[in-house]
């Protein structure tokens, strides 16, 4: 018998001790259903097609035409669907017995969600991006039951009024039912909603149970078992009683803290998680955690997690975008494929992600808890200011404090979610965009580990909160690498003020096609740089190179909390704007050298050679300035290199030893002359150590 079996049959076993259990059966109703479009008023004769769930209505078979209708004009808030006004789900479920909870959980859907049971109107959720819960008691009955989900055929099937996930530079949106769905069913009292806040120096974890007593009970035993995830050995458990004293549906708030036993540290170097287990008189309620305490300092001007200074590096994700690449399919929603997508990151030692521009499915926030992944989270809502994607009138501070709080109790036990951010580059517009600010004073209360959050380009309102900065030097078509060496090392040309976690989450604007070819917005950089007609094998080679340069200068100078780079999924398609770096996503193979040249930028021990490219004279001793910083806790010591080569060959070198303090920056000054020679030369400056891999930061120079 396996440990896990064991630690159910012990739990159980000790919940029985305590008192009479009814747990509580959590029915998955993903698979395949049936699918129809039709009218938002009628329900359709026949249902001809499947589709699976969750998923997009793009994998229906057979297919439907035109689903998400492309956007003639991208930066208009209009959509259009000319074909149908909806798309109607259908399946049947069994229950032996009706309880007396039972809640219907879709996770998330676009456009809107309405629920009908056994043809009875069991309530609707406009809401896209966050969960909607479906009281269905009363309109089921023992035996076969028939459900249908009507969603929106697109993003004008909802009210101006409800963020619909406006992208100006996404053509399509397509509709779907593309997170779980579930049938909850339990006795009274039963569990709303967990959330637990780690204490991580005193070892403890703060538990905050709501409970909603929908029969005429009195009083529950209520009851807490923590245990390691992975082994199942008991780490905490704890009883109290609880009463109701309003009798039928009187909720209640129950608050307790539990000791965790040999407790251990969330980080994304050991993602060691685990779970919580807690039960009333009828039902009883898992959920998963990490002790992990993540914030920023603003006296000390760092981030810190789990009380230690943290460098937070990484990329993007975009994932709404990438629903309409060519190669989605049914990647999303592929747990081998997901979890291979952020071991993959891995290799260029990131430890943090942007979700950007789109809450993901909740199989990704449970792999990256697993997996050791820090998560921005962000919020799908995108509107520029001035003149285009403009706020719209009708989105207010009450709807958006009412998805930000569903949002949040969906995720807040996720230690991999160490940041709320609220919208993407939306900036004050007129006093709109003070709703979202407006929004987050009331929700934040909500998170009992108080998160910082990210307000975009709008207001900051709270030391600590996140200040979003993306610098894109190459948004200029005429900028080269070598302009780099006048540029501010303050990201965005922002202060350096330290009362907010200053982050660079977008920079680049390098991008390529997978097939190489340049995106929209880089068509004319690469003109620019390379000249017309420019080879692939040069446009990659340049994209890697510079993009490790400037990751490097915004990691070196230590003006920022945290380097995330844009992006690491996203679509490819001709008329993109942004793509990523696989040159097959399917299979996750990445640009050869995006693979030879980026891991070097982000490693924990790195370093930067501080010269652009502008020209050196040959055979005149010349200052080389490097950076070496260093993210670990403990002090590094080794040497660093530098070496000029022409082509493959070595034609000079210099060595000095390097000590660089624990969470530290060195400067290095070494000097060096090119013996003779004149063209383009490959200056490499490297940190060794005996028996590590070289790290190396290398410019390709002119020497005249």
């Amino acid at each position: 018998m396996n440990r896990i079996v064991v630690s159910a049959i012990l739990i159980m076993a000790l919940f029985t001790a305590c008192g009479n259990v009814n747990k509580r059966e959590t029915v998955s109703l993903n698979g395949i259903w049936q699918i129809a479009e039709g009218t938002m008023n009628k329900i359709p004769d026949s249902f001809d097609h499947t589709v699976q769930v969750p998923g997009l209505v793009s994998l229906a078979t057979p297919s439907f035409r035109d689903v998400g209708p492309r956007v003639k004009d991208r930066r208009s808030l209009i959509q259009k669907d000319t074909l149908r006004e909806a798309f109607w789900y259908s399946r049947t479920f069994d229950v032996t017995k009706v309880p007396e909870v039972a809640i219907l959980k879709v996770s998330k859907a676009m456009f809107g969600t309405k629920v009908f049971v056994n043809g009875k109107d069991t309530g609707e959720h406009l809401p896209c991006f966050t969960t909607g819960y479906f009281n269905i008691k009363d309109a089921l009955k023992p035996g076969e039951n028939k459900l249908l989900i009507r969603i929106g055929s697109c993003r004008n099937s909802v009210p101006f009024s409800i963020p619909d996930g406006f992208d100006f530079e996404k053509e399509r949106y397509i509709p779907g039912i593309f997170d779980n769905v579930e049938l909850i069913l339990s006795g009274v009292p039963n569990i709303v909603s967990i959330q637990t806040a780690p204490d991580i120096a005193r070892k403890q974890v703060h538990v905050q149970v709501k409970l909603a007593n929908r029969g005429n009970i009195s009083s529950t035993k209520l009851n807490f078992i923590v245990r390691e995830a992975v082994s199942g050995r008991i780490a905490g458990r704890l009883s109290r009683n609880v009463r109701f004293a309003g009798g039928t549906d009187a909720d209640k708030v129950a608050d307790v803290n539990i000791p965790v036993k040999n407790c251990r540290f969330w980080s994304p170097e050991d993602p060691f998680l685990y779970d919580l287990t807690v039960s009333t008189d009828g039902d009883m309620c898992d959920t998963r955690f990490g002790m992990r305490e993540f914030r920023y300092d603003p006296e000390r001007g760092m981030t810190l997690l789990n009380g230690k200074p943290y460098f937070m590096k990484g990329s993007n994700i975009t994932l709404y975008r990438f629903f309409e690449d060519a190669e989605c399919g049914d990647l999303p929603w592929n747990h081998d494929w997901v979890r291979r997508l952020h071991r993959s990151f891995k290799q260029f030692h990131w430890n943090g992600l942007r979700y950007c521009i789109g809450i993901a499915p909740e199989e990704w926030y449970r792999i990256a808890d697993e997996e050791g992944i820090l998560i921005q989270n962000e919020f799908p809502i995108w509107y520029g200011g001035q003149g285009w994607c403009v706020w719209p009138e009708e989105l207010k501070t009450e709807e958006l404090a009412r998805e930000y709080s569903e949002w949040m109790q969906e995720q807040w036990n996720h230690p991999s979610v160490v940041i709320w951010d609220a919208s993407n580059e939306t900036v004050s517009n007129d006093g709109k965009t003070e709703e979202i600010a407006n929004a987050i004073n009331i929700v934040r209360k909500l998170d009992l580990s108080n998160r910082p959050w990210d307000n975009s380009y709008s207001e900051i309102r709270s030391p600590g909160d996140v200040m979003e900065l993306h610098p894109y030097h190459f948004q200029d078509p005429s900028f080269s690498l070598k302009k780099i060496a006048n540029a501010d090392i303050n990201p965005g040309g922002k202060p350096d003020e330290k009362r907010y976690m200053k982050i660079v989450n977008e920079y680049g604007w390098l991008w390529l096609n997978r097939d190489g070819s340049p995106t929209t917005l880089t068509a004319e950089l690469y003109k620019n740089l390379l000249g017309a007609g420019s080879s692939e094998a040069r446009r990659r080679h340049l994209y890697a190179t510079w993009l490790a340069a400037e990751t490097e200068f915004w990691r070196c100078h230590r003006k920022c909390s945290a380097v995330l780079h844009f992006t690491a999924l996203a679509y490819s398609r001709p008329d993109g704007q942004t793509s990523d770096h696989f040159t097959d996503v399917r299979n996750l193979v990445y640009d050869p050298e995006f693979l030879k040249y980026i891991p070097d930028a982000f490693s924990p021990v790195g370093l930067m050679l501080d010269e652009w490219g502008n020209e050196i004279r040959s055979g005149v001793s010349h200052d080389y300035k490097i950076i070496a910083i260093n993210d670990l806790e403990q002090e590094w010591n080794g040497k660093v290199y530098l070496r000029i080569y022409d082509g493959d060959n070595l034609i000079t070198e210099s060595s000095s030893d390097i000590v660089i303090p624990a969470f530290g920056q060195t400067p290095v000054k070494m000097n060096l002359a090119l013996p003779k020679g004149t063209g383009t030369f490959t200056v490499v400056a490297s940190l060794e150590r005996e028996n590590e891999r070289p790290v190396k930061s290398l410019r390709e120079i002119p020497f005249i």
